[in-house]
């Protein structure tokens, strides 16, 4: 009996495969273009198991060549969504096409000027209405002996993912070499023991705006060089804040006037920094224990010598994400 119920469960998820081979049409030509296209990163969002196979769908994309990120869309409607910019393209994952924490998430993914992918079993959903692009995942039932649990409609999404995925390591000419290059192994911990100041941007790929200059010109500055941040210095390169995205938008929350603030009025003081002679893993672990992805490095006196991103921790030299 338990031989027979698991080879059961295994026929009804491989037919909810199989029965994909018949959705790929014009809309998924069209949703690979786009994706190649672009020049800026898949964002991929979903609620419960939705978000759990975006999670995987996101580190495929990511291992064969096409950037990605996973945003949380109730994280993202309380901070995140400054990680997304016009530039991405969102894929919203979602069976039903009716996660209420996704579709209210899809107006302001518009007004920043994404396109919207949807993976649905509802082509007829809010989800699918209100995207530009819709994939129809939907299988004829699930392995759930219930009907509850999902289980061939997860297979389904997720298939659709390594679908997309390997189009585009296909499109791309993604070769072995390059497969290796994100792939380092024992790279990374080798990099996490290098220097603060070997991985750090420096010069004017630092954004800075000095104290007392208008909220106008601070996000300008932002904008200039898209970190989400800008470091406030005095004339002589002496840290005194520093300006996130996230401050901005709490600023406008509490419907202040934001352009006409200075950025004293806005700023985060005395920021947590780091030394530019520090291991890349003190940082790391800065950046961990107080939930921030920018570091200014400093010297002893406070100066500013450059800017640390995440991103530039856990990628070096042709692994940088920033491409610098």
């Amino acid at each position: 009996m338990i031989i027979k119920e698991a080879i059961e469960v295994l026929k009804i998820e491989a037919e909810g495969i199989l029965g994909l081979t018949d959705r790929i049409d014009d809309n998924f030509s069209r949703m690979v273009e786009l994706i190649f296209n672009s020049r800026g990163r898949v964002i991929v969002g979903g609620i419960g198991k939705s978000g759990i196979v975006g999670r995987k769908i996101v580190a495929t994309l990511n291992s064969t060549g096409t950037r990605s990120i996973f945003l949380h869309p109730v994280e993202a409607m309380h901070g995140d969504l400054g990680m997304v910019c016009h530039d991405d393209i969102f894929l919203a994952l979602s069976y039903s096409g009716e996660t209420d924490e996704l579709n209210i998430l899809l107006p302001s993914i518009r007004k920043i000027g994404c396109k919207v992918l949807a993976f649905t079993g509802n082509i007829h959903s809010t989800l699918a209405k209100h995207s530009d692009i819709v994939i129809n995942v939907g299988v004829k039932k699930e392995a759930c002996p219930l009907g509850l649990a999902p289980t061939a409609s997860t297979t389904a999404m997720l298939a659709m993912g390594d679908a997309l995925a390997v189009v585009l390591i296909n499109k791309k000419h993604f070769k072995p070499s390059d497969f290796k290059k994100i792939h380092p192994g024992g790279i990374l911990g080798r990099r996490l023991s290098s220097k603060v100041k070997d991985i750090m941007l420096t010069g004017e790929a630092v954004p800075k705006i000095f104290a007392g200059t208008s909220m106008e010109i601070a996000i300008d500055e932002i904008n200039r060089l898209e970190l989400g941040t800008t470091l406030v210095i005095t004339k002589d390169k002496i840290l005194t804040g520093i300006i996130t995205d996230g401050d901005i938008r709490r600023i406008i929350a509490k419907k202040k006037n934001i352009f006409e603030l200075t950025v004293e009025d806005v700023m985060t003081k005395n920021p947590r920094t780091v030394s530019p002679d520090s291991p890349a893993y003190d940082a790391l672990n800065i950046m961990e224990r107080y939930q921030i992805t920018i570091l200014p490095t400093t010297d002893s006196i406070g100066k500013v010598e450059g800017i640390l991103h995440l991103h530039d921790i856990l990628g070096k030299g042709d692994f940088k994400f920033n491409g610098k």
